[in-house]
């Protein structure tokens, strides 16, 4: 095989439509857009407009609520730290923290703080300081003869 000799597969790209090139073309006067009006014209039809009907986003009701203040976390799983340990990333002495593990790459962001998951299954003993936790991730790190220390967030006074 040479690269001149390199073709696509026969069907694999198909000849564009010229669209307004006469009546013969069966694509000429209105190229395939039908009569005049709304559809016609470029942009297309309004966004959610049901041609007069009551819209779908406004015949269903309205659920939940966004915090606007809401805490973003770092979550990680602690299969995923003891990943880190088993590659020599993570240094089993010093207690696990946002700072550890973003210097030891598995953290990008510090958000929030770190909040710990108890997917995977975690052999190093160690000690962690972090904001939140899930009660299995707390009997894996017990279980492995670590500790966990939960921090509370410093609570700052609402902007007025």
């Amino acid at each position: 095989m040479r690269l001149n000799e390199i073709s696509d597969n026969s069907g694999a790209r198909h000849p564009r439509k010229r669209l307004g090139r006469g009546i013969g073309s069966g694509l000429g006067k209105t190229a395939g857009r039908g009569g005049k009006g709304q559809t016609a014209r470029s942009g297309g039809a309004k966004a959610g407009f049901e041609g007069g009907q009551m819209p779908i986003y406004r015949r269903l009701p309205k659920r939940g609520f966004n915090k606007p203040n809401a805490i973003e976390y770092n979550e990680v799983n602690i299969g995923r730290i003891q990943a880190a340990i088993d590659a020599k990333k993570l240094d089993t002495n010093a207690p696990v923290t946002v700072e550890s593990l973003r210097a030891a790459g598995i953290l990008t962001h510090p958000r929030g703080g770190l909040r710990l998951l108890g997917k995977g299954e975690l052999k190093a003993k160690l000690a962690f300081e972090v904001y939140h936790a899930t009660k299995g991730a707390i009997a894996a790190i017990e279980k492995a003869g670590g500790s966990i220390k939960v921090l509370k967030l410093s609570a700052e006074p609402a902007a007025k």
